[in-house]
């Protein structure tokens, strides 16, 4: 029968009277065969000092998460970054044509690509986590419709104010009403949530 020893925790061969690792003496329990740590508590090694990690969320996508809501507002995001690169604005002249994409025209328009890409790792997250790393401000929705209502306004301001001599062209259409498919179905609830509390 082996036994560990309490002082230094190696192993005791059956019958020994001291410990071969430390040399602590063992006394002899009344009518037992072998070794008989003495009645104290064992140090803590190292590692019981050490504290268990704390298992950090699993990272599991699943699209079912997703509101109706969420899924609009994801495509709307996308086609909005893919409207960014698209040509906004064109002018012909004496037969020459040239156009310019959102990004180009309007250097403001880094903010709505930097927010397109928030929204959609954002929603990946959301779809990832059953509970989100990091406390975050705001309700999910108002998250949501925050990063969108600003994408909006800008889209917006740039569609309205473009550059002199210029036309609209495809892309800016298809950001303006991707920006507005994008925060439309999160503007509905948050009316009817404030009309209920008022």
């Amino acid at each position: 029968m082996r036994m560990f020893c309490n002082q230094c925790g190696s192993n005791v061969p059956g019958g020994a009277a001291a410990c071969p690792g430390c040399g602590a003496r063992f006394a002899a329990a009344p009518g037992a065969a072998g070794p008989f740590p003495p009645a104290r508590p064992a140090p803590m090694t190292q590692a019981a000092h050490v504290a268990e990690p704390v298992a950090s969320p699993a990272f599991r996508l699943d699209l079912s998460r997703w509101t109706n809501s969420d899924r609009v507002t994801g495509i709307g995001t996308l086609l909005l970054l893919i409207s960014l690169f698209l040509p906004w604005y064109g002018v012909d002249i004496l037969g020459i044509s040239a156009e310019a994409d959102g990004l180009t025209a309007n250097g403001y328009l880094y903010v709505v690509l930097l927010l397109c890409v928030a929204i959609i790792a954002y929603l990946l997250l959301w779809a990832g986590f059953e509970e989100l790393p990091a406390r975050l401000p705001l309700s999910h929705g108002q998250r949501l419709l925050a990063a969108s209502g600003v994408n909006t306004a800008l889209v917006l301001l740039a569609f309205l104010i473009r550059p002199d001599e210029t036309g609209w062209r495809f892309g800016a259409f298809t950001g303006l009403l991707a920006a507005l498919a994008a925060m439309v179905p999160l503007v509905i609830p948050a009316v009817r949530a404030h009309r209920a509390r008022a």
